[in-house]
């Protein structure tokens, strides 16, 4: 699971949110240094709700860190109508179907009900 949390601070007119992943989780911190993983997804709570285009994301898993600044910001109400508009593979490049997507969601613990409340933002990275 993707261990996470949001710091705000101003930079040039944009926020800067921190999102820190686990260790376990360093190939899902890789792609997206990379460019693989095009789109970083979290249940739509409070913590998120005031990303917006344009605000910088700062990764951080360990001691590494680097930034990405979102090109879009957009929220869905469950991960099927996420899918309407993204491919599997642009979450998580390891996953090819939705139902493998939807099966990773659900192995994350209390995901399933955070969605179900919240919905999911997505984040697409420049």
């Amino acid at each position: 699971m993707v261990k996470s949390t949001t710091e705000t601070k101003r930079a040039v007119g944009s926020k800067v949110h921190t999102l820190r992943f686990r260790a376990a989780d360093q190939e899902i911190f890789s792609a997206i240094k990379n460019g693989k993983k095009k789109v970083e997804t979290r249940a739509s709570s409070t913590r998120y709700e005031s990303i917006t285009k344009g605000d910088i994301l700062r990764f951080v898993c360990g001691k590494l860190e680097f930034q990405k600044r979102t090109s879009a910001v957009k929220k869905f109400g469950s991960v099927k109508a996420m899918l309407r508009e993204y491919k599997p593979m642009e979450i998580n490049p390891n996953i090819k179907t939705a139902s493998e997507l939807k099966k990773m969601y659900n192995s994350f613990s209390g995901y399933r009900e955070k969605i179900k409340r919240y919905g999911l933002l997505a984040l697409e990275l420049k």
